[in-house]
């Protein structure tokens, strides 16, 4: 069963309600990821890559389409129910790594156990032997007193605790300098290989494509352009 398989998705923004067409509307075909593999989504600035993880996500809703992963459409699911099976399934690493300031490493990464309803009493070995594994040693520091590349990994830590099936990154080295940002790099493979998660990585970094075998685009289409089309054939 595929980690990740979409079919016929499509995303529009509205304008104001009740408007039919949106500016633009992203529109994603089929993508289809097994266990294990790793690819990267390229496309011009503005053209959807962010909205196409919250959409495999499930933090919105498509118009149209379907995403399935590991075989479960995530946008069949409801509230408390499809935030359990995000947490479980999916990992999720962003640019600005998005931690919980004022809260330790530790807690950081117990709090993704804790949201995919892991039992209590496996939060803090769990949580501990990841970050072992990535190298987090401060595991009682605030995580805004650790250095940018410690809270990467950090970050990392929190995304893969639970064993996900699928890893979305966005950007995922964006904060971080050049050479910090190829080990982090190294490392968010590194570890997904190990888990046997397959990777969907969204960059604008050119030095990303010779790390991915597989490669992938995104295209939007706007309104303004769909209407001239109709119109031109029209006439």
């Amino acid at each position: 069963m595929p980690a990740l398989a979409i079919d016929k998705l499509t995303f529009r923004y509205a304008t104001r309600p009740g408007v039919e067409d949106a500016p633009w509307q992203l529109s994603l075909p089929s993508l289809h990821m097994e266990a294990g593999e790793q690819a990267l989504m390229v496309s011009p600035s503005g053209a959807g890559k962010s909205t196409l993880l919250n959409l495999i996500a499930g933090l919105l809703d498509p118009a149209s389409g379907t995403v399935l992963i590991e075989g479960q459409n995530i946008h069949t699911l409801r509230g408390a129910s499809r935030d359990a099976f995000r947490g479980q399934r999916v990992g999720m690493i962003f640019q600005t790594f998005n931690l919980l300031t004022g809260f330790s490493a530790l807690e950081n990464v117990m709090v993704a156990l804790l949201f995919a309803g892991v039992a209590e009493r496996e939060h803090r070995p769990k949580a501990l032997a990841m970050l072992e594994r990535l190298g987090v040693r401060r595991i009682d520091a605030p995580v805004d007193e650790m250095s940018v590349g410690q809270q990467q990994r950090v970050a990392v830590a929190r995304a893969m605790v639970c064993n996900p099936a699928l890893v979305l990154a966005d950007e995922p080295t964006a904060s971080l300098d050049p050479a910090n940002a190829q080990g982090a790099m190294d490392l968010i493979q590194s570890v997904c290989r190990e888990k046997g998660a397959a990777l969907l990585c969204v960059s604008h970094d050119p030095s990303f494509a010779g790390r991915f075998e597989r490669k992938e685009s995104l295209t939007t289409e706007s309104a303004e352009s769909k209407q001239g089309r109709k119109e031109g054939c029209e006439s």
